[in-house]
């Protein structure tokens, strides 16, 4: 499948108005990008709370937090047999083994701590109408004309009878965009009510406020991810250079970079 024809998503549409050469680089001119701790650690804390949640929450702190170890340690392998030089790591604090190393612990302290949360917390995952658990949840929708697809991390049901979208986060971006999408794509395939969403924040151990998204359309969202169809469609892929460009993944083969 072409990327003009593929569908789009929350992180193709934000990369895309951050920086359109950035996805031009990683998305079609398949620049392989350099590694970094923060994305193992993010994807394995993930495996860690799905497999918290499909336990009903009987899983050990114990076990959860080998369930993170065991998949940051695979994840971290594997990039360390593509790149084994860790200097050219990508990495927000110290040295990119330095990083590793930090992300295990923390990852491992941040996974248990939502086992504790998690016992102090009732929660109720929905049931999608085909009796699959709302959790890592893949959907795909067309809005405004675009096919959008992606992996809901949790749906929750509220006591009101509605239904919650739920991201988990180890970092400090947040993306409201993200949620007001899930929020759109669950109403248009399960014809529930969703009237708010909110983050899992490993940082703090706790959830952040919610997000209110009833009076959020198809309109709203839709806006946005035709304007980026129409822009990958076109070939317009503006450079952006500044800051953020130190956290570029694909700036080793970019000649706007700062």
């Amino acid at each position: 499948m072409s990327i003009e024809t593929q569908p789009r998503s929350v992180s193709q549409t934000e990369q895309y108005e951050k920086c359109g050469w950035r996805y031009y680089l990683q998305r079609i001119d398949r620049v392989t990008p350099r590694p970094a701790a923060w994305s193992h650690h993010g994807v394995a804390f993930h495996a860690a709370a799905e497999a918290v949640e499909l336990s009903g929450r009987t899983m050990t702190a114990d076990e959860a937090e080998t369930r993170f170890a065991d998949q940051y340690s695979a994840l971290v392998n594997k990039s360390l047999d593509k790149e084994p030089n860790t200097d050219r790591w990508l990495s927000a604090h110290g040295t990119g083994g330095e990083d590793i190393e930090r992300r295990y612990n923390l990852g491992r302290e941040q996974t248990r701590r939502y086992v504790e949360w998690a016992a102090e917390t009732p929660t109720e995952t929905y049931e999608t109408p085909d009796g699959r658990p709302g959790l890592e949840l893949y959907f795909i929708v067309e809005l405004g004309g675009v096919k959008v697809r992606g992996y809901i991390d949790q749906l929750v049901t509220d006591p009101d009878g509605s239904v919650r979208p739920r991201d988990w986060k180890t970092g400090t971006t947040k993306s409201k965009f993200q949620l007001e999408t899930y929020g759109v794509a669950v109403r248009k395939l399960y014809g529930v009510e969703v009237n708010r969403a909110d983050w899992y924040l490993a940082k703090k151990g706790g959830l952040s406020r919610p997000i209110k998204l009833d009076q959020v359309t198809e309109a709203d969202v839709s806006e946005r991810y035709a304007a980026m169809d129409a822009g990958v469609k076109a070939g317009r892929f503006l450079a952006n250079p500044g800051f953020v460009c130190r956290f570029c993944d694909v700036s080793h083969a970019c000649s706007f970079k700062q």
